[in-house]
């Protein structure tokens, strides 16, 4: 053997062995898989396993940093699908933060399971492994987003040519319904879930709910008492809370017994939109290592901390998603010698945003094209809401287009908190709901 041809060969085993990996992968896609990788921007298509789908994939998708100028560059945005049928209908998550949990072998969306559709769940930019290098916050904007999700849309339009149902839960539901706003031609049904529609930085309408509306007087009297507890105690809790803070490697924009009055007005929107149990709220007689542990275990000084990993969702709450404010004059007794803050304003741009976008300003535009919009059509849209969610507070229901309209239903779960979705619902209301769909999909 010479010395050109064992090069040659060598170079041959080497190419082999090379392209052997990319041949296993290739071998385990399945037919939806392979259409997939040709789609147009799709990149790095790789299988998952899953309980529920006979295909399952994570993937990107080159999408443009400002949807309306493709000079200012692009970005890979993460997508999961799952697959059950090119002829069946397919579910659009349209998620507001990170899509990890999609990876999951369990993954299975509520829509999905109950009409057997396929998901393709985006997420949203700026999170996770849809961050774009360097951040820019500038390219944070709702319109850009939603852009991101008409790209998804129309690229595996190619795949799936069925009905398309666009969903999402809590931001995700926001995004659903301005989704909806901008290309109402995308999808043909709507599900949001506890989706609010909020109108400034501090809206007003959720501090107005939790004071005089949320639950019964008396069970909203049991809520405000233990926040009472706290800010009495706070001489004795605020060493735990520094001691807690410290070991979790928590830092904030403030003194830390800001940040404990600040978790002390949090604890009621937190304990009344996860739905806790009003029964287990300690009383005067607990100890003070059983107050701060419920405490904690409902609001993790984490919200407050720039280990936060919402952060872009604090951006664009300020710059136009809208939030809510805190109600404080319950405690103004507690203001001179208690409390570390002499207001509650503006905490968002103090405490939760990243440097640099201190001076954000909000623009009420997004809510007011969006009301427009549902106010001047009647798209096949559900709402789901619970009714002791103070997001409800901000939601659609009771606006006035909502009362004219055939197509645009709302539905309130009695005792609903920010975790109600379709299932939650009693018998005959959730069969209404699944049918009202189901008539739907077969148009």
């Amino acid at each position: 053997m010479n010395k050109t041809s064992f090069s040659v060969k060598s170079a041959l085993w080497l190419i082999l062995l090379l392209l052997l990996p990319l041949q296993i992968i290739a071998a385990e896609l399945g037919e939806a898989g392979k259409r997939l990788t040709a789609l147009p921007g799709v990149s790095d298509v790789e299988s998952l396993k899953s309980k529920h789908f006979q295909e399952k994939y994570v993937f990107f998708i080159k999408q443009q940093l400002d949807a309306k100028d493709s000079a200012k560059g692009n970005f890979e945005q993460r997508v999961i699908l799952c697959h059950r049928g090119f002829s069946r209908p397919t579910v659009l998550v349209t998620e507001g933060y990170n899509a990890n949990y999609g990876l999951r072998e369990d993954y299975i969306e509520e829509l999905s399971q109950i009409f057997n559709t396929n998901i393709v769940l985006v997420e949203y930019r700026y999170f996770d492994k849809s961050m774009p290098t360097p951040c820019n916050w500038d390219y944070l904007t709702v319109e850009n987003s939603l852009y991101d999700l008409h790209n998804v849309n129309q690229t595996l339009h190619a795949l799936y040519k069925g009905k398309w149902i666009a969903t999402g839960i809590s931001k995700g539901g926001q995004t659903t319904m301005f989704y909806r706003s901008y290309f109402p031609d995308d999808v043909d049904i709507s599900v949001p879930y506890v989706a609010p529609l909020n109108r400034s930085v501090e809206d007003g309408r959720h501090e107005k709910f939790l004071q005089h509306k949320v639950s019964t007087k008396e069970n909203r009297k049991k809520v405000l008492d233990f926040q009472f507890l706290l800010f009495k105690r706070k001489s004795t809790l605020l060493p735990m809370f520094e001691e807690y803070c410290h070991k979790q490697h928590y830092t904030f924009n403030a003194p830390i017994g800001e940040i404990f009055d600040f978790s002390v007005f949090e604890y009621a929107f937190a304990f009344w939109q996860w739905g806790y149990d009003i029964n287990e709220i300690p009383t005067i007689e607990a100890t003070d290592k059983q107050v701060f542990d419920y405490w904690i275990n409902i609001c993790d000084p984490n919200y407050f901390s720039n280990q936060n990993v919402f952060m872009s969702f604090n951006v664009q709450a300020a710059k136009e998603l809208g939030y809510y404010g805190y109600y404080t004059k319950p405690f103004r007794r507690f203001f001179k010698r208690n409390l570390s803050i002499k207001t509650a304003k503006g905490y968002l741009r103090y405490l939760i945003l990243p440097k640099g976008t201190e001076n954000t300003k909000f623009s009420s535009s997004l809510y007011k094209f969006t009301v427009d919009y549902l106010t001047h059509n009647d798209p096949k849209m559900v709402y789901i809401y619970g009714d002791i969610d103070p997001w409800t507070a901000s939601g659609i229901y009771g606006l006035p287009f909502t009362k004219s309209k055939k197509n645009l239903h709302v539905y309130m779960h009695k005792g609903g908190s920010h975790l109600t979705r379709i299932l939650s619902f009693p018998e005959s209301e959730r069969q209404e709901i699944i049918n009202l769909i189901d008539k739907w999909l077969k148009e």
